[in-house]
Formats: C-alpha cells, sequence, structure tokens
C-alpha cells in the first residue's frame, strides 16, 4: 500500500470515527505514551484500571485535572503505557501526555491548558552521585590537621 492510500485509508476512517492519536510525558525517570481515542471515558494503565494503578485519591486527581478542565471526561478513551519512577512522577508524566493528546485533538484548547500550567514538562531530575563523595552535594567532614 503506497503512502498516498494510507492517508486515503486514514482520512475516510477518521470520517467514521476518530483515529488514535499517541503522545508522550515525562517526569523524572517516569515516561508515559499516551493513546486516546474516542471512548466513553475508560482510562488504562499498563492494562489495569487508572483507579486500581493509582490508589491515592490524589494521584487519580492529578490524572484527570486535563479532562475535568475541558470538560471532556467521557469523551475520550484513554490507554497508557507507563514505566520507570516513582508513583507521582509517573501520575505527573501522565498528566503532560494526556494534556499533548488533548492539544493534537483541538488546537484551541492549549490556552487554557498552558494558563493552568499543564503543558510544561518539569525539567527537574535527580542529581547525579559524585565519586568520593557521599552523596550528589554532600562531602565529607573537612579537616585541617
Amino acid at each position: 500500500m503506497t503512502v498516498n492510500n494510507q492517508k486515503n485509508l486514514t482520512l475516510t476512517q477518521s470520517n467514521n470515527r476518530m483515529e488514535v492519536i499517541n503522545a508522550i510525558g515525562r517526569r523524572k525517570a517516569a515516561v508515559a505514551r499516551v493513546y486516546l481515542g474516542a471512548g466513553k471515558g475508560s482510562i488504562l494503565i499498563n492494562n489495569r484500571d487508572y483507579k486500581e494503578y493509582f490508589p491515592s485519591q490524589v494521584l487519580q486527581y492529578i490524572v484527570e485535572q486535563p479532562l475535568h478542565l475541558l470538560d471532556v471526561t467521557q469523551k475520550y478513551d484513554i490507554k497508557v503505557n507507563l514505566n520507570g519512577g516513582g508513583v507521582k512522577g509517573q501520575a505527573e508524566a501522565l498528566r503532560l501526555g494526556i494534556t499533548r493528546a488533548l492539544i493534537k485533538i483541538d488546537e484551541t484548547c492549549k490556552p487554557k491548558l498552558k494558563e493552568a500550567g499543564f503543558t510544561t514538562r518539569d525539567p527537574r531530575e535527580v542529581e547525579r552521585k559524585k565519586p568520593g563523595h557521599p552523596k550528589a552535594r554532600k562531602r565529607f567532614q573537612f579537616s585541617k590537621r
């Protein structure tokens, strides 16, 4: 199948139903690959429901923030491959991935998401441990004699 035929096929399929949009979100060591398509509002993380994956209400709220802001919680099905980092970093990476996918679908919602601070990738990473020192910045006690 040629590239032109694939484009035409995609265009005709988009008339019947929405194609799947993919985006990526990162935070610390966590990486979230988000696949967003039309549906009834289910969020699956590594083939598990997000409420089972994130039992904490706070982390569930972080994941749902961009959807609640645009009032599209029941409009899209979200499938996520999530790995690396801790639970908080994973939740924030997922929020960024969902935000980027929503912006790909509708550019007009970008100012609203940007104002809420969801479009910015948090660049803070753990500093590496230096050789000859106990931690990244900590030093052994200095002895003059």
